[in-house]
């Protein structure tokens, strides 16, 4: 049963094992509650400080490159999603802040999951805490060392129960 506003979670899409945690997390929240579950996807990674790949492409060579990477992104995780139906995807162009914002502002996801690859972990070229603290909506973070590692944001802590994570199983971001 959806409360208090909540009809979709956003996932920012990561192949790697903290990844598919928070996947699965995210998966399992959208289906338990009947909501929609958008991954996004950006042009350059925004977990690596250093991929600048998209700034010097055309206009042809983005949309190109675009095309290849929603493919292999509904590929991924149409498995991982199984039958669960209400999955979209999003191939996002512009920066991550502006994007999520725009997103968010638009009402493609009212919580957002993203996956700790690591303790110093960059998000969007911040600290990943940072990112979670300083954005708007409920923020997840999933790892780095287990699917159990779960971090909230302010604005998460608010609605723990809502999102499936027990009073006590989780740390707030700091």
């Amino acid at each position: 049963m959806t409360r208090s506003g909540i009809y979709a979670i956003g996932f920012c899409a990561h192949y790697s094992q903290q990844g598919d945690w928070a996947f699965r997390y995210a998966l399992k929240l959208a289906q338990d509650n009947g909501l929609q579950l958008n991954v996004f996807h950006f042009l350059e990674n925004p977990y690596d400080l250093n991929d600048h790949s998209g700034q010097s492409l055309s206009r042809e060579e983005r949309a190109r490159i675009a095309v290849e990477r929603e493919k292999e992104l509904r590929f991924y995780y149409d498995q991982l999603a199984g039958d669960y139906l209400k999955v979209g995807f999003r191939f996002c162009e512009d920066n991550e802040w502006t994007e999520l914002h725009r997103c968010l502002l638009v009402r493609e996801f009212q919580v957002l999951v993203l996956a700790k690859t690591t303790s110093d972990c960059v998000f969007a070229g911040k600290r990943i805490e940072e990112f979670a603290h300083a954005f708007i909506s409920p923020t997840v973070l999933i790892g780095p060392d287990a699917p159990d590692q779960i971090q909230l944001n302010s604005r998460a802590a608010l609605i723990a129960d809502q999102i499936g994570v027990p009073q006590h199983s989780w740390v707030p971001v700091s």
